[in-house]
Protein backbone atom coordinates (compact mmCIF):
# COMPACT_ATOMS: atom_id res chain seq x y z
CA UNK A 1 0.00 0.00 0.00
CA UNK A 2 1.20 3.96 -0.85
CA UNK A 3 2.47 5.20 2.08
CA UNK A 4 0.91 8.50 2.22
CA UNK A 5 2.33 9.59 5.38
CA UNK A 6 5.42 9.01 3.99
CA UNK A 7 4.70 11.68 0.94
CA UNK A 8 4.03 14.53 2.92
CA UNK A 9 5.72 16.31 5.96
CA UNK A 10 2.33 15.40 8.71
CA UNK A 11 0.99 18.90 8.22
CA UNK A 12 -2.22 19.96 7.16
CA UNK A 13 -0.72 21.86 4.03
CA UNK A 14 1.86 19.44 3.31
CA UNK A 15 -1.41 16.76 2.82
CA UNK A 16 -3.75 19.81 0.90
CA UNK A 17 -0.38 19.78 -1.37
CA UNK A 18 -0.33 16.46 -1.87
CA UNK A 19 -3.64 15.49 -2.65
CA UNK A 20 -4.16 18.43 -4.79
CA UNK A 21 -0.86 17.64 -6.65
CA UNK A 22 -2.34 13.35 -7.01
CA UNK A 23 -5.53 15.18 -8.04
CA UNK A 24 -4.02 17.62 -10.84
CA UNK A 25 -2.07 14.28 -12.49
CA UNK A 26 -5.16 11.96 -12.51
CA UNK A 27 -6.93 14.62 -14.36
CA UNK A 28 -4.07 14.82 -16.63
CA UNK A 29 -3.62 11.08 -16.94
CA UNK A 30 -7.66 10.98 -18.53
CA UNK A 31 -6.89 13.82 -21.17
CA UNK A 32 -3.97 12.20 -22.22
CA UNK A 33 -5.31 8.94 -22.45
CA UNK A 34 -7.62 10.58 -24.69
CA UNK A 35 -5.63 12.52 -26.82
CA UNK A 36 -3.77 9.58 -28.73
CA UNK A 37 -7.20 8.79 -29.56
CA UNK A 38 -8.31 12.01 -30.70
CA UNK A 39 -5.07 12.47 -32.93
CA UNK A 40 -5.93 8.72 -34.25
CA UNK A 41 -9.23 10.29 -35.11
CA UNK A 42 -7.67 13.51 -37.10
CA UNK A 43 -5.77 10.90 -39.25
CA UNK A 44 -9.12 8.61 -39.89
CA UNK A 45 -10.75 12.13 -40.58
CA UNK A 46 -8.32 13.11 -43.01
CA UNK A 47 -6.36 15.89 -41.29
CA UNK A 48 -2.44 16.18 -41.46
CA UNK A 49 -0.23 16.89 -38.85
CA UNK A 50 -0.09 20.44 -39.94
CA UNK A 51 -4.00 20.69 -39.32
CA UNK A 52 -4.29 19.65 -36.03
CA UNK A 53 -0.92 21.50 -34.90
CA UNK A 54 -2.24 24.57 -36.53
CA UNK A 55 -5.42 24.05 -35.08
CA UNK A 56 -4.40 23.17 -31.58
CA UNK A 57 -2.19 26.54 -30.70
CA UNK A 58 -4.16 28.74 -32.65
CA UNK A 59 -6.88 27.37 -30.00
CA UNK A 60 -4.49 27.43 -27.28
CA UNK A 61 -2.22 30.55 -28.13
CA UNK A 62 -5.63 32.54 -28.73
CA UNK A 63 -6.85 31.78 -25.09
CA UNK A 64 -3.45 32.27 -23.22
CA UNK A 65 -2.18 35.41 -25.46
CA UNK A 66 -3.72 38.21 -22.69
CA UNK A 67 -2.06 36.75 -19.82
CA UNK A 68 1.16 36.53 -21.76
CA UNK A 69 0.34 39.90 -23.12
CA UNK A 70 0.93 41.40 -19.20
CA UNK A 71 4.82 39.89 -19.47
CA UNK A 72 7.58 41.38 -19.76
CA UNK A 73 9.29 40.67 -22.09
CA UNK A 74 6.42 39.26 -23.87
CA UNK A 75 5.63 36.63 -24.06
CA UNK A 76 8.28 34.45 -21.62
CA UNK A 77 8.33 37.28 -18.98
CA UNK A 78 10.63 35.78 -16.08
CA UNK A 79 11.40 32.58 -17.58
CA UNK A 80 13.61 34.41 -20.34
CA UNK A 81 13.61 33.99 -24.37
CA UNK A 82 16.29 31.00 -24.29
CA UNK A 83 14.13 28.69 -21.77
CA UNK A 84 11.10 29.88 -23.44
CA UNK A 85 12.12 28.66 -26.50
CA UNK A 86 13.33 25.28 -25.54
CA UNK A 87 9.98 24.14 -23.43
CA UNK A 88 8.38 25.55 -26.56
CA UNK A 89 10.45 23.01 -28.68
CA UNK A 90 9.75 20.54 -26.51
CA UNK A 91 6.08 20.00 -26.08
CA UNK A 92 4.69 23.07 -28.18
CA UNK A 93 4.30 22.63 -32.21
CA UNK A 94 7.17 20.00 -32.71
CA UNK A 95 6.06 17.75 -30.49
CA UNK A 96 2.99 17.74 -31.84
CA UNK A 97 3.68 17.23 -35.01
CA UNK A 98 5.45 14.24 -34.15
CA UNK A 99 2.74 12.47 -31.96
CA UNK A 100 0.50 13.07 -34.93
CA UNK A 101 3.11 11.69 -37.08
CA UNK A 102 3.65 8.80 -35.31
CA UNK A 103 -0.19 8.00 -34.88
CA UNK A 104 -0.75 8.31 -38.58
CA UNK A 105 1.55 4.86 -38.43
CA UNK A 106 0.54 2.97 -35.28
CA UNK A 107 -2.45 3.08 -33.30
CA UNK A 108 -3.53 4.95 -30.58
CA UNK A 109 -2.75 2.36 -27.90
CA UNK A 110 0.56 2.33 -29.23
CA UNK A 111 1.42 5.79 -29.08
CA UNK A 112 0.67 6.00 -25.32
CA UNK A 113 2.50 2.42 -24.15
CA UNK A 114 5.52 3.33 -25.90
CA UNK A 115 5.45 6.90 -25.49
CA UNK A 116 4.86 6.78 -21.47
CA UNK A 117 6.54 3.55 -21.24
CA UNK A 118 9.78 5.48 -22.53
CA UNK A 119 9.41 8.59 -20.30
CA UNK A 120 10.71 6.84 -17.53
CA UNK A 121 13.40 5.33 -19.09
CA UNK A 122 15.04 8.61 -20.62
CA UNK A 123 13.80 10.23 -17.52
CA UNK A 124 15.95 8.26 -15.28
CA UNK A 125 18.95 9.02 -18.12
CA UNK A 126 18.26 12.72 -18.39
CA UNK A 127 18.13 12.57 -14.15
CA UNK A 128 21.77 10.99 -13.82
CA UNK A 129 23.06 14.05 -15.63
CA UNK A 130 21.43 16.60 -14.65
CA UNK A 131 20.90 16.06 -10.72
CA UNK A 132 23.76 13.28 -10.57
CA UNK A 133 21.12 10.94 -9.91
CA UNK A 134 22.25 7.31 -10.43
CA UNK A 135 20.27 4.44 -11.01
CA UNK A 136 20.44 1.81 -8.42
CA UNK A 137 20.09 -2.15 -9.19
CA UNK A 138 16.25 -2.08 -8.81
CA UNK A 139 15.94 0.60 -10.86
CA UNK A 140 17.66 -1.00 -13.73
CA UNK A 141 15.86 -4.03 -13.42
CA UNK A 142 12.60 -2.37 -13.39
CA UNK A 143 14.02 -0.66 -16.90
CA UNK A 144 14.57 -4.05 -18.14
CA UNK A 145 11.10 -4.74 -17.49
CA UNK A 146 9.62 -1.89 -19.34
CA UNK A 147 11.81 -2.45 -22.42
CA UNK A 148 10.52 -6.19 -21.94
CA UNK A 149 7.20 -5.37 -22.22
CA UNK A 150 7.46 -2.72 -24.89
CA UNK A 151 8.93 -5.74 -27.18
CA UNK A 152 6.42 -7.80 -26.25
CA UNK A 153 4.00 -5.39 -26.92
CA UNK A 154 5.27 -4.25 -29.91
CA UNK A 155 6.57 -7.32 -31.50
CA UNK A 156 3.54 -8.48 -33.44
CA UNK A 157 2.69 -5.58 -34.88
CA UNK A 158 6.69 -5.34 -36.22
CA UNK A 159 6.26 -8.90 -37.71
CA UNK A 160 3.11 -9.12 -39.19
CA UNK A 161 1.56 -5.32 -38.97
CA UNK A 162 2.08 -2.84 -41.92
CA UNK A 163 5.64 -2.64 -43.21
CA UNK A 164 5.24 1.38 -41.96
CA UNK A 165 4.78 0.66 -38.47
CA UNK A 166 8.29 0.87 -37.18
CA UNK A 167 7.85 4.54 -38.32
CA UNK A 168 5.16 5.24 -35.70
CA UNK A 169 6.99 3.80 -33.07
CA UNK A 170 10.40 5.63 -33.45
CA UNK A 171 8.40 8.89 -33.67
CA UNK A 172 6.75 7.60 -30.01
CA UNK A 173 10.37 7.36 -28.89
CA UNK A 174 11.19 10.55 -30.19
CA UNK A 175 7.82 12.16 -28.76
CA UNK A 176 8.69 10.49 -25.12
CA UNK A 177 12.31 11.42 -25.06
CA UNK A 178 11.37 15.56 -25.52
CA UNK A 179 8.59 15.12 -22.75
CA UNK A 180 11.23 13.68 -20.54
CA UNK A 181 13.58 16.39 -21.38
CA UNK A 182 10.59 19.18 -20.23
CA UNK A 183 9.77 16.99 -17.19
CA UNK A 184 13.65 17.32 -16.24
CA UNK A 185 13.90 21.27 -17.56
CA UNK A 186 10.78 22.13 -15.56
CA UNK A 187 12.33 20.86 -12.34
CA UNK A 188 15.80 21.86 -12.49
CA UNK A 189 14.63 25.81 -13.45
CA UNK A 190 11.80 25.20 -10.92
CA UNK A 191 9.26 26.63 -13.83
CA UNK A 192 5.85 28.10 -12.75
CA UNK A 193 3.21 26.00 -14.11
CA UNK A 194 0.95 28.51 -15.57
CA UNK A 195 3.81 30.88 -16.80
CA UNK A 196 5.09 27.58 -18.84
CA UNK A 197 1.46 27.02 -20.29
CA UNK A 198 1.38 30.28 -22.07
CA UNK A 199 4.90 30.31 -22.82
CA UNK A 200 4.37 27.04 -24.99
CA UNK A 201 0.96 28.06 -26.17
CA UNK A 202 1.30 31.55 -27.80
CA UNK A 203 5.36 31.05 -28.75
CA UNK A 204 3.75 27.68 -30.63
CA UNK A 205 1.67 30.34 -32.89
CA UNK A 206 4.71 30.45 -35.00
CA UNK A 207 3.16 27.03 -36.77
CA UNK A 208 0.42 29.39 -38.16
CA UNK A 209 2.56 30.68 -40.73
CA UNK A 210 4.17 27.62 -41.53
CA UNK A 211 0.81 25.48 -41.87
CA UNK A 212 0.14 27.86 -44.71
CA UNK A 213 2.91 26.81 -47.07
CA UNK A 214 1.85 23.07 -46.86
CA UNK A 215 -1.23 21.99 -48.28
CA UNK A 216 -3.88 21.96 -45.41
CA UNK A 217 -7.39 19.64 -45.46
CA UNK A 218 -9.02 21.89 -43.24
CA UNK A 219 -12.00 22.76 -46.06
CA UNK A 220 -12.55 19.50 -46.93
CA UNK A 221 -13.34 18.13 -43.57
CA UNK A 222 -16.76 17.96 -41.58
CA UNK A 223 -16.89 20.65 -38.74
CA UNK A 224 -17.50 18.26 -36.28
CA UNK A 225 -14.06 16.91 -36.79
CA UNK A 226 -12.17 19.98 -36.45
CA UNK A 227 -14.41 21.66 -33.83
CA UNK A 228 -13.40 17.90 -31.65
CA UNK A 229 -9.47 18.30 -32.74
CA UNK A 230 -9.80 22.59 -31.57
CA UNK A 231 -11.50 22.11 -28.71
CA UNK A 232 -9.77 18.72 -27.21
CA UNK A 233 -5.98 19.43 -28.43
CA UNK A 234 -6.65 23.01 -28.11
CA UNK A 235 -7.86 23.38 -24.53
CA UNK A 236 -7.94 20.30 -22.54
CA UNK A 237 -4.20 18.33 -24.08
CA UNK A 238 -2.35 21.88 -24.28
CA UNK A 239 -3.79 24.68 -22.09
CA UNK A 240 -5.51 22.03 -18.83
CA UNK A 241 -3.19 19.21 -19.36
CA UNK A 242 0.27 21.19 -19.58
CA UNK A 243 -0.37 23.36 -16.62
CA UNK A 244 -1.55 20.69 -14.63
CA UNK A 245 1.34 18.35 -15.41
CA UNK A 246 3.72 21.10 -14.19
CA UNK A 247 1.30 21.88 -11.27
CA UNK A 248 1.72 18.30 -10.26
CA UNK A 249 5.29 18.35 -10.48
CA UNK A 250 5.57 21.57 -8.27
CA UNK A 251 3.41 19.29 -5.98
CA UNK A 252 4.59 15.76 -5.81
CA UNK A 253 8.31 16.13 -7.24
CA UNK A 254 9.24 14.66 -10.70
CA UNK A 255 9.52 11.39 -9.47
CA UNK A 256 6.33 11.32 -8.09
CA UNK A 257 4.32 13.28 -10.64
CA UNK A 258 5.52 10.05 -12.83
CA UNK A 259 3.19 7.60 -11.43
CA UNK A 260 0.40 9.15 -13.87
CA UNK A 261 2.74 7.37 -16.48
CA UNK A 262 1.32 4.23 -15.73
CA UNK A 263 -2.17 4.90 -15.93
CA UNK A 264 -2.54 6.67 -19.23
CA UNK A 265 -2.44 3.43 -22.08
CA UNK A 266 -5.25 2.25 -19.19
CA UNK A 267 -6.80 5.12 -20.46
CA UNK A 268 -6.37 5.04 -24.04
CA UNK A 269 -6.85 1.23 -23.82
CA UNK A 270 -10.89 1.78 -22.46
CA UNK A 271 -11.26 4.51 -24.90
CA UNK A 272 -9.54 2.87 -28.20
CA UNK A 273 -11.99 0.17 -28.50
CA UNK A 274 -15.23 1.97 -27.78
CA UNK A 275 -14.28 5.33 -30.37
CA UNK A 276 -11.96 3.93 -32.88
CA UNK A 277 -12.74 0.28 -32.91
CA UNK A 278 -9.03 -0.58 -32.62
CA UNK A 279 -8.91 -3.70 -30.09
CA UNK A 280 -5.61 -4.54 -28.26
CA UNK A 281 -4.37 -8.45 -29.30
CA UNK A 282 -4.08 -10.63 -26.20
CA UNK A 283 0.05 -10.11 -26.66
CA UNK A 284 -0.65 -6.24 -26.85
CA UNK A 285 -2.36 -6.49 -23.23
CA UNK A 286 -0.21 -9.05 -21.88
CA UNK A 287 2.70 -6.44 -23.40
CA UNK A 288 1.08 -3.52 -21.67
CA UNK A 289 0.66 -5.06 -18.62
CA UNK A 290 4.12 -5.60 -18.24
CA UNK A 291 5.34 -2.28 -19.05
CA UNK A 292 2.09 -0.91 -16.36
CA UNK A 293 3.91 -2.80 -13.60
CA UNK A 294 7.95 -1.65 -14.61
CA UNK A 295 6.66 1.83 -14.43
CA UNK A 296 4.89 1.39 -11.19
CA UNK A 297 7.45 -0.35 -9.40
CA UNK A 298 10.05 1.87 -10.69
CA UNK A 299 8.68 5.59 -9.68
CA UNK A 300 7.67 3.57 -6.06
CA UNK A 301 11.66 2.59 -5.49
CA UNK A 302 13.43 4.13 -3.47
CA UNK A 303 17.19 5.72 -4.76
CA UNK A 304 20.01 3.67 -2.63
CA UNK A 305 21.43 6.56 -1.78
CA UNK A 306 20.43 9.84 0.10
CA UNK A 307 21.85 12.41 -3.01
CA UNK A 308 19.77 15.19 -2.28
CA UNK A 309 17.09 15.98 -5.43
CA UNK A 310 17.31 19.28 -7.10
CA UNK A 311 14.16 21.48 -5.11
CA UNK A 312 12.67 17.84 -4.36
CA UNK A 313 12.66 16.74 -0.65
CA UNK A 314 13.95 12.96 -0.23
CA UNK A 315 10.69 10.39 0.66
Amino acid sequence: MLNTRALFDGTTDGARRFWQGVGAGLVCTLIWGGQAVVMRLSVVDGLTAVDVTVLRFVVAGSLLLPWALRERPFPVGLLGWRRGLVLAMLVGAPYSLVVVGGVAFAPALHSTVVTFGVIPIATTTFAYHAFGERPGLGQVTYLGLILSGLALFGWESLISGPAHAWQGYLLFVVAATMWAAFTTLSKLWRVDPLRATAVVAVLSLGIVPVGLVFPMQLTHVRIGSIAIQAGYLGVLATVLSTYLYTRTITLLGSVRASVIVALVPVATGLASPAVLGEWPTSAEIAGMVVVIVGVVLLVRHKPPSPATRCGEPMP
